[in-house]
């Protein structure tokens, strides 16, 4: 992203302005945690394919194991939902910096801060938007 460009982002009224070493610091971050994302869902992916492919997997197991064993795989699968949500934000954020969008608050379209997307690179409510959606 050009100085310009990074300059045109929106801030919070008393910080400085993006430089385009802290996005490209940000598009780092993401980037890095995106391709860690999809690997961890390859490999998920790939465990759960070979445990239903195994014509054996709770063969004789009591009502206990299926249990549990049914409870896990619920489990894995919330997780791999978790993480391919996770993914879709990293995503859309790099996408929101390649429109010029990245720290626009989608509730009130003002300034998400710098400072808070720094720490939480995938934010896209302010810190009060965010407040009024956790309080429903």
């Amino acid at each position: 992203m050009k100085a310009t460009e990074a300059a045109r982002l929106l801030v919070r009224s008393g910080e400085e302005p993006w430089t385009p070493g802290e996005i490209a610091e940000v598009r780092e971050r993401l980037q890095k945690e995106i391709a860690a994302l999809r690997e961890e869902i390859r490999e998920s992916e790939d465990e759960l394919a070979a445990r239903l492919s195994d014509p054996v997997e709770g063969a004789g197991d009591d009502p206990a194991d299926t249990g549990a064993k049914a409870f896990q795989r619920e489990h894995d699968l919330a997780l791999a939902y978790n993480t391919r949500d996770l993914l879709a934000k990293s995503e859309r954020a790099i996408e929101r910096m390649d429109a010029g969008t990245y720290g626009v608050c989608e509730s009130c379209g003002q300034a998400i801060g710098k400072a808070r997307l720094q720490a939480f690179p995938r934010a896209t409510l302010c810190v009060t938007c965010k407040q009024r959606e956790e309080r429903r």
